[in-house]
């Protein structure tokens, strides 16, 4: 049994960075041709651009493998995956510039900067599509990673529900092993099978067929016996992971240093001022003032059918919660009749949502228009306003009302330290249909582990998530 699921896992694992191999060589092979093209369209060129088209797939596959964008730790699930994409494609535009330079070779920018960007952006679309397909699988229960989990009964509860509520991280848990002093009385708390008591667990994790120990925060595993337990993993080519107390802090602020001889974990502040967040604003403010000279037409198409839908003003102005505390106009396309705040309070016992948050799923008050313009999420654009005056961010948490902030417990009020967004880390991981709980999550995480390859991450998922129309209503 262990050897058929190990060996099932290897394949599968392998398979997948295989094809990855061939959307990066592929999509690279694709970008030089297309720039080809574009750029000299049967004008006269030097046959060294054709060995130059042919060198850069393998640079480029070459600059993913050094940036360890095929590492199993950074695959299946998260986005560190497309930063380490994204990262590798302004190195190699940074690289080819400064090598055409320094040879003082006459390269045809228009060439490079086609070739390289789209590159990038077919390598990262790959990906994404590849992503969807595994996530897919496992839906199905097939390519996942078999667990057996260490720690305290109702922590092991905990972690089983959490983890079975959604696969698309592959962690299946398939058994426990408890403290000695818990395994009479496990079978009321735990809801997978227990294998024995924590010192046994190299040999449990063999004999149920897991791949993968994790360990939660438990006093009983010190670290002489988590050392040997490591060695003991090892033996049998099985992962290990420590679950940390530190909830959704990312890696890269995250290092481990020696200090006579004993492992500490440093934590280093979250990055919400300074340069990088200038960049952020420039950004904003550049990308919206573009967008909305280029989707000007949209908007008097959008307002043109609101008026014929059910008359009435186009926008909807809602008052909003900024950084700080600060409180702004938020402007969206409007989308439900012009009564609905008057019968929020008569359609209270309707809400669908825990929390604070007051949403149904075939809500009456939505026009007919409105429906449609919610499922593309075009409502949202005039929020490009917003954007181009400070107030929002192209991403950023969830804007809040004043109702929903006034009922804030203190932890979540960290995430009104940054501007809100148009979109950001719920609206691309199930938009409407994430709980209360789970988008306070995802918001707090955003705000934890910001930086500026994160947000091009986020705004390319979104268009995805945005095309599919799902999780919206």
């Amino acid at each position: 049994m262990w050897g058929r699921g190990q060996a099932d896992r290897w394949v599968w694992e392998a398979r997948y960075v295989k094809l990855l191999l061939v959307v990066d060589f592929g999509a690279t092979l694709v970008a030089t041709l297309a720039a080809f093209v574009l750029r000299f369209q049967g004008a006269a060129y030097a046959d060294w651009y054709l060995v130059l088209s042919a060198l850069i797939p393998l640079l480029w596959v070459g600059l993913l493998a050094l940036t360890h964008a095929y590492e199993r730790r950074v695959l299946f699930v998260g986005g560190e995956e497309y930063q380490r994409v994204l990262r590798a494609g302004v190195r190699l535009t940074v690289g080819m510039a400064l090598v055409s330079y320094v040879a003082k070779a006459d390269l045809a920018r228009g060439y490079l900067l086609i070739a390289l960007v789209l590159t990038t952006v077919l390598s990262l679309s790959g990906r994404v599509v590849l992503r969807k397909i595994l996530h897919r699988a496992r839906r199905k229960g097939a390519c996942m990673h078999r667990v057996l989990v260490l720690g305290h009964a109702p922590a092991v509860a905990q972690l089983t529900r959490q983890l079975h509520r959604r696969y698309h991280h592959g962690l299946q848990v398939i058994g426990a092993c408890l403290p000695a002093d818990q395994l009479a009385g496990a079978s009321h708390l735990v809801e997978v099978p227990v294998f024995g008591a924590l010192g046994a667990a190299a040999n449990s994790a063999a004999a149920a067929g897991a791949d993968t120990v994790m360990v939660l925060s438990c006093p009983e595993l010190d670290g002489p016996m988590l050392r040997r337990l490591a060695w003991e993993l090892e033996r049998d080519d099985i992962d290990l992971i420590v679950s940390s107390a530190l909830v959704d802090t990312a890696g890269d602020r995250i290092t481990v240093r020696p200090v006579d001889g004993l492992p500490m974990m440093h934590v280093e502040h979250p990055r919400l001022s300074g340069g990088r967040r200038l960049i952020k604003s420039v950004f904003d403010v550049s990308v919206s003032a573009l967008l909305l000279v280029l989707v000007a037409p949209v908007f008097l198409a959008i307002a043109l059918i609101i008026k014929l839908d059910t008359g009435g003003p186009v926008f909807f102005r809602q008052v909003r919660v900024a950084r700080g505390g600060e409180m702004f106009r938020m402007v969206k396309f409007r989308t439900m009749h012009t009564d609905a705040e008057a019968r929020v309070a008569a359609m209270r016992e309707q809400n669908e949502f825990s929390g604070v948050l007051f949403k149904i799923r075939d809500d009456p008050r939505v026009t007919r228009s409105g429906r449609w313009l919610r499922r593309y999420s075009l409502d949202e654009l005039p929020q490009l306003i917003n954007v181009l005056l400070g107030e929002m961010s192209l991403v950023g948490p969830r804007p809040p009302l004043p109702s929903e902030v006034e009922q804030y417990p203190q932890d979540m009020r960290r995430r009104l330290v940054v501007k809100p967004g148009m979109t950001g880390l719920w609206q691309v991981s199930g938009r409407s249909d994430l709980s209360w709980e789970d988008s306070i999550r995802l918001d707090l995480r955003y705000v934890e582990n910001w930086s500026f390859t994160v947000d091009l991450v986020i705004l390319m998922r979104t268009a995805m998530v945005v095309l599919r129309g799902a999780g919206a209503y």
